[in-house]
């Protein structure tokens, strides 16, 4: 297989950070790799399924996070050197089988991914994970470059496989989709061999008179990890001012541009930590005693600060520890611009910003559902049906988008497949509003299914609508059980969610194509009556996977045949963006048209023509 990813030592390529912590899990001798996609982290299993060809490793799409470290997990406990990768929220799904793993270890080796998020650019919250860390009790490398990723999530791997405990490579979005030049290694002939297995129902069944023990050995191991952390040349010192730097993960990109910007290479002393958990606390102290005054930048939560504090009270070090406070607050993203900031108020010295572009004044791009989503049909629908006379209990995914105006379909999320489930809870408290709970497909496979189990269980009274595009579509296109066994190949087998739903013992199902809007609408007014639960299959395949994937695009666009009232309506109510309005005249894009012809069943000033007749 020739790919560039499977290139010989030597060659240097330009890699996005994720493409670089699976060439490090190549060099490594990767043998088993499962995931579930969440952004920032979704390039590296794609890079792995794109690659899995090449017979290096075994690569499976797993149904949820939990479920990806299990099986990960499980093929570390045969011997076999594994990964898992997952956003920042995905490891709280997997937290379960992750503070176990600590105590009872993994022989083959297991790093584990998270990609957190500072920003929210593409997620509900901005934990730090790097809490996990401690929480469960493993070593932790925060990278700050392509070429770090590559390093580090190789060495990660092989301290894992060596010591037989679970290793986090903890990544920000800067991180994972910053681009840049990689240094290849040696690639192995193939995966390290699989350990021989060995039964140790002692150690590996952590009942609680095995998991006292495991416990203490968890705790002897956390010291040998200590001491490999006080040698790491991923921890490093520069410098000879009195004013010290404490930086970790991206951060430290800023401080070194921030420090050459303002000159103060010898003014600082500066400390990278890399290998950031467990800290070099002999090395800190060190650090600590050779300065008068103390910076420490880390996005997010005052991690580092905080155990610096600590630190330095109970060693009786005299130390000015600066931290939260001015520009670097627990909020988003830290830049250059800030990190120059703290570093002149640090040194005593004027700020003089760099000019850039404000963000108010750069163009605003709100994510929006795509022209011809096949969800905005099926939410005009439910708009028509209920309007505001009803709780719509949302889910992560694509159709979370329905929230904005005019649709206004989203009135509470939580997380991952919670939509069923707290519409259930809402159901039993508020008998004056219908409560209609949101889930696409790929959510419904990750733990939809669990609050549709739970529903059927407990008489719950609502209507679930599980809109189905027929592919994971927000983070790129993976594939999920619901998946057309034409696309899923060999490598997997089709699920289909009827039959499971009506497995389940849900007895009021109906099927309906979004782009039918009359049929949506009488499918909707006849669950409207009645209780119990009740479930909508609302079947169409996203307008960009079948435009790339499945190679079908529609033949026709919309046009604006007749202006007026009922096309000034169509647009306000619809707000399909390739609609464009100027004034009282409504046109549409014919670049963005998908042809859905949901405008056409709206209103009667829409019509169609062919696609050729546009382009010609």
């Amino acid at each position: 297989m020739n790919h560039p990813l499977l290139g010989k030592e030597g060659e240097r390529h330009l890699l996005l950070g994720n493409e670089a912590i699976v060439r490090g899990a190549l060099e490594a001798g990767i043998g088993m790799v499962a995931c579930y996609p969440g952004t920032p982290s979704s390039e590296i299993p794609d890079t792995f399924y794109r690659l899995r060809e090449c017979g290096r490793y075994v690569m499976e799409f797993s149904t949820n996070e939990k479920v990806a470290f299990e099986v990960a997990a499980g093929a570390a406990h045969g011997g076999a050197l594994a990964l898992t990768a997952m956003k920042h929220v995905g490891l709280n799904v997997a937290a379960d089988p992750l503070l176990t793993s600590t105590y009872v270890g993994v022989p083959g080796g297991l790093l584990v991914v998270s990609a957190d998020d500072p920003g929210c650019h593409s997620s509900q919250n901005e934990q730090d994970n790097r809490r996990y860390a401690r929480f469960a009790q493993m070593p932790c490398f925060e990278p700050a470059s392509a070429q770090e990723a590559k390093e580090m999530a190789k060495e990660a791997l092989l301290l894992s496989r060596e010591s037989e405990q679970p290793v986090l490579l903890r990544t920000t979005t800067r991180v994972n989709h910053l681009r840049g030049r990689v240094d290849f290694g040696p690639l192995p002939d193939g995966p390290l061999p699989v350990k021989p297995y060995k039964k140790e129902p002692t150690r590996f069944v952590p009942v609680p008179g095995v998991a006292k023990v495991r416990h203490r050995a968890l705790a002897k191991a956390m010291d040998s990890f200590r001491e490999m952390s006080e040698k790491s040349g991923w921890n490093t010192v520069r410098g000879n001012g009195k004013a010290g730097v404490i930086a970790s993960g991206i951060s430290r990109c800023y401080l070194n541009d921030a420090i050459a910007q303002g000159g103060y290479e010898n003014e600082l002393t500066v400390f990278e930590l890399g290998f950031s958990f467990p800290l070099p606390e002999k090395k800190l102290c060190d650090f600590m005693r050779k300065v008068d005054k103390l910076l420490v930048i880390e996005e997010l939560e005052p991690i580092l600060e905080t155990e610096l504090r600590a630190l330095a009270q109970q060693h009786g070090i005299q130390v000015e520890i600066i931290g939260k406070g001015g520009p670097l607050t627990i909020f988003g993203e830290y830049d250059t611009p800030k990190v120059s900031e703290a570093l002149a108020s640090l040194l005593g010295k004027p700020f003089q910003p760099v000019p850039v572009n404000k963000p108010e004044e750069l163009p605003q791009r709100p994510p929006n559902l795509c022209a011809g989503c096949a969800h905005r049909a099926f939410y005009y629908a439910v708009r028509k049906t209920f309007g505001d006379d009803a709780i719509y209990a949302s889910d992560i995914g694509c159709y979370t988008l329905g929230m904005a105006p005019p649709l206004r379909t989203a009135d509470y999320l939580f997380c991952m497949g919670a939509s069923v489930s707290s519409g259930s809870g809402t159901s039993r408290v508020r008998k004056d509003l219908p409560v209609v709970s949101f889930v696409g497909d790929s959510t419904f496979f990750h733990t939809g299914i669990n609050g549709l189990i739970n529903a059927v269980f407990n008489k719950h009274n609502q209507i679930i609508v599980i809109l189905d595009n027929g592919t994971t579509a927000m983070t790129g296109h993976q594939p999920n059980p619901g998946m057309d066994q034409d696309v899923l190949g060999s490598t997997a087998n089709h699920l289909d969610i009827e039959s499971i739903v009506r497995a389940l013992g849900v007895t009021r199902f109906a099927k309906v194509k979004p782009y039918n809007l009359k049929a949506s609408l009488r499918v909707l007014e006849e669950m409207k009556e009645g209780e119990g639960v009740r479930v909508i299959l609302a079947e169409e395949p996203c307008v960009l996977y079948a435009r790339r994937t499945l190679k079908k695009a529609r033949p026709q666009v919309a046009y604006v045949a007749e202006q007026g009232a009922s096309a000034t309506a169509c647009a306000q109510e619809f707000a399909c963006p390739a609609f464009s309005r100027d004034g009282d005249t409504v046109s549409v894009d014919d670049s963005l048209c998908a042809g859905c012809m949901l405008c056409m069943q709206i209103s009667d000033s829409f019509k169609a023509r062919k696609k050729e007749a546009v382009n010609g």
